[in-house]
């Protein structure tokens, strides 16, 4: 169309039209002129996980080993989803993080929890559960857990406290340094 026809609108006015007809703008306008028309739901990301806690307020019921399955304490975690825990049956295990546990139930060194056995490895197992330290404090009432298993010691679990023998001299701030 040529500029100065009778049919010929401008961007604006174009814009403009539709803007005041209640329909969304499309464009380099579209947005300043939709910023009042739509609304931040805010469900985006990692909020949607953000806002549930349903772990706490629920009392699920505890749950006994089985054929299979042996219970264990947290000694290391090494990452990528695995971990080294004692198995209180005396064997150290590697475990793996199951894919339901990862990123929503936060396994921490010196956790009880029951793992599943291989029946191919001996040497490695699956994590099937975290008990929280009622649950834990539970299984050892019920004898379920040897009496040498430490429920709330979570931070230096299978390691001796060692010092490390440096001492610091006290200095005075009198002295001159150029002088030393």
């Amino acid at each position: 169309m040529v500029k100065n026809s009778p049919g010929y609108r401008t961007s604006e006015s174009l814009i403009a039209s539709i803007v005041g007809s209640g329909t969304y703008a499309f464009g380099p306008l579209a947005n300043h002129l939709n910023e009042n028309l739509t609304e931040n739901k805010g469900k985006g990301g990692k909020n949607r996980r953000r806002g549930k806690n349903e772990n706490e307020t629920e009392k699920r019921e505890l749950v006994f080993k089985e054929d299979g399955q042996e219970y264990a304490q947290v000694i290391k975690m090494l990452g990528n989803g695995r971990l080294e825990a004692m198995c209180f049956d005396g064997m150290k295990r590697l475990c793996h993080i199951r894919g339901k546990l990862r990123k929503k139930v936060w396994i921490n060194q010196g956790d009880i929890i029951l793992v599943g056995l291989r029946d191919y490895q001996d040497a490695k197992a699956d994590v099937i559960l975290k008990y929280n330290p009622d649950e834990a404090r539970n299984l050892k009432s019920y004898g379920e857990l040897p009496e040498h298993a430490k429920i709330n010691d979570t931070v230096n679990f299978g390691e001796e406290e060692e010092d490390d023998n440096i001492e610091f001299d006290e200095v005075s701030g009198d002295e001159d340094i150029e002088g030393i």
